[in-house]
């Protein structure tokens, strides 16, 4: 579709009549996302409120297309880059951002875990190295006061605020650690996410919200006891990065719903269901 097509139609956006404009978001829907760039420029161009609000809302429905399209190929690699992923979700809230800019902050800061380790160290050595860099000198931290805002759970937030939830500060922490080729995984516990450090010769667990603290088996048995649940397999092992991804729209859908926020809350009820099958 050439640009005065595309004007010409942009310029029925401002039509009372519900069947054209109905008409018109079809035409455009099905030019995909290399509409977006022509219908943003027209955006900065159109001083009318209604055009620009419809306008907004054609842009919104294609990009979440894409989204879809970009969730669909990374299910398809089995969410094999955990950070692509969690980027994937940022992109829905900022459709601009590039994943080389949160590639580019996890970068440095496996530089920084690299410089303190040591070849032959012990595992709990490790893992004190690791702790010390994200807690004491980065000075990562739980962000208690706003624990159910949305920007915890956007790495590209928490990275750039150093606060996070639970599931964001583990996510950070492990893919430092497994660049580092540490072998250290997600666990899936109920309403808190942690670490378990597994190897051939032991397993131990890590709670980053609190600041790497290191815990065993015995503790999340206690853990499960008080909240009157079964200890099944699934809260003591590793999950998969898909798993990890589907808890950061569950913590994001609450984050949406406590700020009454029901056109997102639906949205992340769909790339849920997209990436899952399940409904929430």
């Amino acid at each position: 579709m050439d640009e005065a097509k595309i004007k010409a139609l942009i310029s029925l956006l401002d039509d009372d009549d519900v069947e054209v404009i109905s008409q018109v978001e079809k035409e455009l829907m099905a030019q995909g996302g290399s509409m977006i760039p022509f219908l943003e420029k027209e955006w900065e161009q159109n001083f009318n409120p209604v055009v620009q609000k419809r306008i907004e809302d054609i842009v919104h429905l294609l990009q979440f297309v894409l989204l879809e399209d970009r969730f669909a190929q990374w299910k398809k690699t089995g969410g094999a880059d955990l950070m692509e992923g969690l980027w994937l979700v940022c992109t829905y809230q900022y459709p601009d951002l590039e994943f080389a800019t949160i590639k580019s902050a996890m970068e440095q800061i496996y530089y920084e875990a690299w410089l303190d380790m040591k070849p032959d160290m012990l595992p709990m050595e490790q893992v004190k190295v690791l702790n010390n860099v994200l807690f004491n000198k980065l000075k990562f931290s739980s962000n208690t006061k706003n624990f159910h805002s949305p920007a915890n759970s956007m790495i590209s937030q928490v990275l750039e605020s150093k606060k996070g939830n639970p599931l964001s500060l583990c996510a950070i922490y492990m893919m430092v650690a497994q660049k580092l080729k540490l072998p250290i995984y997600g666990v899936n516990l109920p309403s808190l996410f942690i670490l378990t450090y597994k190897n051939e010769n032991s397993q131990f667990y890590i709670n980053a919200f609190n600041k790497g603290l290191i815990f065993t088996k015995e503790d999340i048995d206690n853990y499960l006891h008080q909240l009157n649940l079964a200890p099944i397999d699934v809260f003591y092992q590793p999950c998969s990065n898909i798993d990890i991804v589907a808890r950061v729209l569950r913590n994001l859908i609450i984050s949406f719903e406590k700020l009454s926020e029901m056109e997102r809350v639906d949205d992340v009820k769909k790339m849920l269901h997209f990436l899952t099958g399940e409904k929430y």
